[in-house]
Order: C-alpha cells, then structure tokens, then sequence
C-alpha cells in the first residue's frame, strides 16, 4: 500500500501507482543516430543538389507523452519500423522525370514520391507526421532531426 491505495487497485483501468500516466521524454538516436541510406535529389536547385545523389542520414527522435502500462512512452521498434521505410529508397519531389525512369526500370517500389522537395528540413516534418500516424494516442509530442551531413541537419523542437 502507498498513501493509502493499494498497489492492485486503479483509476481508470490504469495503476493507482504514481507512474502510468505520467508525462516522460523519449529519446531515440540522440547519442547513437538511427543511420538510413537515402538517394535524392532537389530538382529545382541550381548547385550539385539538382544532381541524383545520396546521403547516410542520421535520424533522432524525441518524443513527449505518457507512460504506457508498458513502462514507456513508445516503443522503440515501432519508431524505427517508421523511420526505417526510408532506408535504401529514392525520394523525389512529384513531377520529377526520375520517377517514371524508376518505373520504367521496374524499380517502382524503391521511390518515395513526396509533395515537397526531399530536403532534411522536409523530411523531419515528414517523419513526424508519419510517427504521429503510427504511434499510439498517449505520444503527445515529436521532433525528428535528420542529420544529411554533419554540417547540415534539419529538425523540430518542442
């Protein structure tokens, strides 16, 4: 028993233990990147990035929300599922030529056509629309940062 409440009984179907429930932070890959090899290319840019290339892209997730009965906020490898969908895919902007070129090769199903051009900045917001979607209700909070180069990185905040 803890101030009064016995350990078996609950509020809501939830534990009355001061833990499920409770607001937490989840880091994934803030210290050891999830890593994803990504072709693209920015196909109105008029430097090197209009060229089809590709990236090792390191990607960190922070989530915000409650305790599950779980014991955490998400699970990692629904997070990574997410993220990894990416990996060893092309990702062009729609109206790119490459995307009938990827078809036409029978290469379809190693494209990612996006509505905006595929730069980190875009990708985070991508990905955490896509961790929004996939993960469950009790995740309030997401912020991706994709890491093109160790110079280069775009990301949100909460």
């Amino acid at each position: 028993m803890i101030d009064g409440v016995d350990a078996d009984d609950s509020i809501d179907g939830e534990a009355a233990d001061g833990v499920v429930g409770t607001r937490r932070v989840l880091h994934v890959g803030r210290d050891r990147p999830i890593r994803i090899s990504t072709g693209h290319r920015i196909l109105h840019h008029d430097g090197k990035c209009s060229r089809p290339h590709g990236h090792n892209y390191e990607v960190s997730v922070t989530l915000a929300g409650e305790l599950t009965a779980e014991g955490w906020v998400a699970d990692k490898g629904d997070i990574t599922e997410v993220i990894e969908e990416w990996d060893h895919r092309f990702l062009l902007e729609a109206g790119d030529p490459l995307v009938e070129a990827f078809e036409a090769a029978g290469d379809s199903d190693a494209v990612v056509v996006l509505d905006h051009p595929p730069t980190a900045e875009v990708m985070s917001v991508l990905l955490e629309e896509k961790l929004a979607a996939a993960l469950p209700d009790t995740v309030t909070d997401a912020a991706v940062q994709v890491n093109e180069t160790s110079e280069l990185c775009g990301g949100g905040q909460f």
